[in-house]
């Protein structure tokens, strides 16, 4: 990873110091990031205002399978961040891109939520319930996962043989208002693999490889150029690790800075911040920052 300029502190060391420099591109996480549950965090609104005034291109990424990007889009917006819907990407864009390239024409038997199932369907992937049909099982978050759709799964990855194991995202829990939590993917996927025997071969959301490409690609910058900011360390920093990106972890969601400092030196976030707020540098840069070279 290419280190910043000037003196970012050791992640969990402090968390007063603010970035001292300006980016060309910022990369967000949204819940516990952004916002929480339907309440914009302090400050998200007036310092993403200001990257881009600044010339910084944003883009928003969520594990979420359960909304689209439009959804996330007029929900942005409504809390005072216009978004455009490409500036989304979230596992149903990921998914449906994978899919399209990797399983053309497949069979999918999707455990999830409509808006996951509505979005492959518009993509033109067919949407299979039967076990023999079945040449891909996507395990997502889903609050209807009952017995049948395990049995269903189950038939096609072992007694079929002829099915593929992917999720849209890896996360165990999707935190809520209040401190609580709901099973997320990774509890259907666990569920599959102990009765199967297979291992889940693709991650669609973060930290995986899909959405890294995914974030590249739409960014269009080199990755030195750019800091992703997110509140989950297996998830959001580790993503940024893997694509030799800056990161920031703010203190508004899952993790702690005791959490991000208790890592070995080569795996902490390059800042760890009380909030959003706090992610801009002291002093304006000379020029557009996201402006081409």
């Amino acid at each position: 990873m290419t280190a910043p300029t000037g003196t970012a502190p050791e992640a969990g060391a402090r968390v007063d110091v603010q970035p001292d420099r300006w980016y060309r591109g910022y990369v967000f996480d949204l819940d516990g990031t952004v916002y929480l549950g339907d309440e914009p965090l302090p400050r998200a609104a007036e310092t993403i205002a200001a990257l881009r005034a600044a010339g910084s291109r944003t883009v928003f990424l969520s594990n979420n399978p359960t909304k689209d990007p439009a959804m996330y889009a007029e929900k942005l917006s409504r809390l005072g961040i216009p978004t455009a819907v490409e500036e989304i990407l979230n596992p149903l864009v990921t998914m449906s891109a994978w899919l399209l390239e990797n399983a053309p024409g497949a069979g999918v038997f999707v455990i999830g939520e409509e808006p996951l199932r509505r979005h492959l369907r518009e993509r033109g992937i067919r949407l299979v319930e039967e076990a023999a049909e079945t040449d891909v099982v996507v395990a997502s978050f889903d609050r209807t996962f009952d017995y049948r759709k395990l049995q269903t799964a189950f038939d096609a990855l072992w007694f079929h043989r002829r099915a593929r194991l992917v999720t849209t995202n890896p996360d165990r829990f999707c935190p809520m208002p209040g401190g609580r939590g709901e099973p997320d993917a990774a509890a259907v996927v666990a569920a599959i693999e102990a009765c199967t025997g297979v291992t889940c071969e693709m991650n669609a959301g973060k930290p995986g490889t899909v959405m890294l490409d995914a974030v590249r690609d739409l960014l269009g910058l080199p990755v030195e150029d750019c800091v992703l900011v997110g509140d989950r360390l297996a998830t959001d920093i580790a993503m940024a690790r893997a694509a030799g990106m800056a990161s920031a972890l703010v203190l508004t969601g899952e993790n702690t800075a005791g959490e991000a400092a208790a890592l070995p030196a080569d795996q902490r976030p390059t800042w760890v911040l009380e909030g959003i707020g706090a992610l801009l540098p002291g002093s304006q840069p000379s020029g557009a920052a996201g402006a081409e070279a």
